[in-house]
């Protein structure tokens, strides 16, 4: 009786055991099911769910913001040299080139000399001029021995004021011959005449090579252009006429420097259309003091147009289009993510605003905001 006392008191407590058992993993099932899913609450799309830790390390967020509305008005263009800091070298005479002292591209100071010419008609020049001084310093000393001997009586008034003006109307001519070299721009050594850089700049066109004959005023040798500012001129179609003005501020993109916006202000608007683009040219005057933007460049220009009003702005990449609608995820905390419809105001490039569905301040998902999305929409429909 004992034994079977024994048996069954055992089976009862084994029995009793595993009922404890299972009554505890059911609590713990119960306590990591209202741990985990708290969501439903709120009516959002997709309710409050806790994500895995791997959410949290990949996903990044950005707080919507009330900004003034803007609109972005794109335009093409392209870099040029400001006509003002250009020079146009052309000759005055004719001659053959000797020499040359620098190459298309090459960075020059004022002053250098960038070419030998050797020219009939500046070599007549040049030896006019050497034999004027030598007149005039042979006619500055009869003038004071002229002068000494009038002072001793020998000589006449006469006699001085005509040594006095033989030696003003030799220094006329040689006035005259050295006004002209300096016309031509043009220094002496040796009988070659050399071509000095007008301006600093950098050589923007080179018409000449040694050998090469030139005649007075024809095509340009020589082109000098100062690039520390440069001229952006973008073309505004008739379309975009009268929403671009004066004084407005861009931005503007290159090819050669993706990424990078270089900001400036319309500083001229064309009243005449381009007869052959059939567009009207809007002037963005740019400080270039690095040599970065060369004349040529092709320009991607994109006016800002503020319309007086604010809205709520966000990532223009935040945004989610699903079903011919528009959707972004809000970031509550690590427990907590929706999905909200949101309407449009204006989309932009780099910003969106917003008519309805974002609140200034709270937090959008702006990196693998589509994983989440589609968690999120997943989740909702089981």
């Amino acid at each position: 009786m004992r034994n079977r006392a024994s048996g069954f008191m055992m089976k009862l407590l084994f029995s009793y055991s595993k009922s404890i058992q299972l009554w505890l993993w059911s609590l713990g099932v119960v306590f990591l099911l209202t741990g985990c899913n708290r969501g439903g609450t709120d009516g959002s799309d997709g309710a409050d769910d806790c994500f895995s830790a791997v959410y949290h390390d990949k996903i990044e967020v950005t707080d919507a913001e009330m900004l003034p509305v803007s609109e972005m008005i794109p335009l093409t263009g392209m870099i040029e040299s400001n006509p003002d800091k250009v020079v146009h070298f052309v000759s005055l005479v004719d001659g053959v080139i000797q020499r040359v002292h620098f190459s298309l591209g090459d960075a020059v100071r004022k002053g250098a000399v960038l070419a030998e010419i050797r020219s009939p008609e500046l070599s007549q020049l040049h030896a006019e001029g050497v034999s004027l001084r030598a007149q005039l310093r042979l006619a500055k000393r009869q003038l004071a021995s002229i002068a000494s001997m009038y002072e001793d009586r020998v000589a006449s008034q006469r006699d001085l004021l005509e040594a006095e003006g033989e030696v003003q109307q030799i220094e006329a001519e040689l006035e005259r011959v050295e006004s002209v070299m300096s016309l031509y721009g043009a220094g002496s050594t040796a009988g070659v005449f050399q071509i000095r850089a007008p301006i600093s700049g950098f050589i923007t066109a080179k018409g000449i090579t040694p050998g090469m004959q030139i005649a007075a005023g024809e095509a340009p040798l020589f082109t000098v252009a100062d690039l520390s500012e440069v001229w952006v001129l973008a073309n505004v179609y008739a379309g975009s006429v009268t929403r671009v003005q004066r004084g407005m501020e861009v931005g503007i993109r290159t090819l050669s420097y993706p990424g990078e916006v270089f900001q400036g202000t319309i500083s001229a608007l064309s009243h005449v259309f381009d007869q052959h683009e059939k567009v009207l040219k809007a002037r963005i005057v740019l400080q270039n003091t690095d040599y970065r933007l060369k004349p040529g460049m092709l320009a991607e220009v994109d006016v800002i147009r503020n319309e007086g009003t604010e809205a709520v702005a966000i990532p223009t990449h935040a945004m989610i289009f699903d079903d011919n609608e528009n959707f972004v995820v809000i970031y509550h905390d690590k427990c907590s993510m929706e999905v909200r419809h949101v309407e449009l105001l204006l989309k932009r490039d780099d910003r969106t605003f917003l008519l309805s569905g974002v609140e200034p301040h709270e937090q959008i998902v702006t990196k693998n905001h589509l994983l989440v999305y589609e968690d999120l929409k997943n989740r909702s429909s089981h």
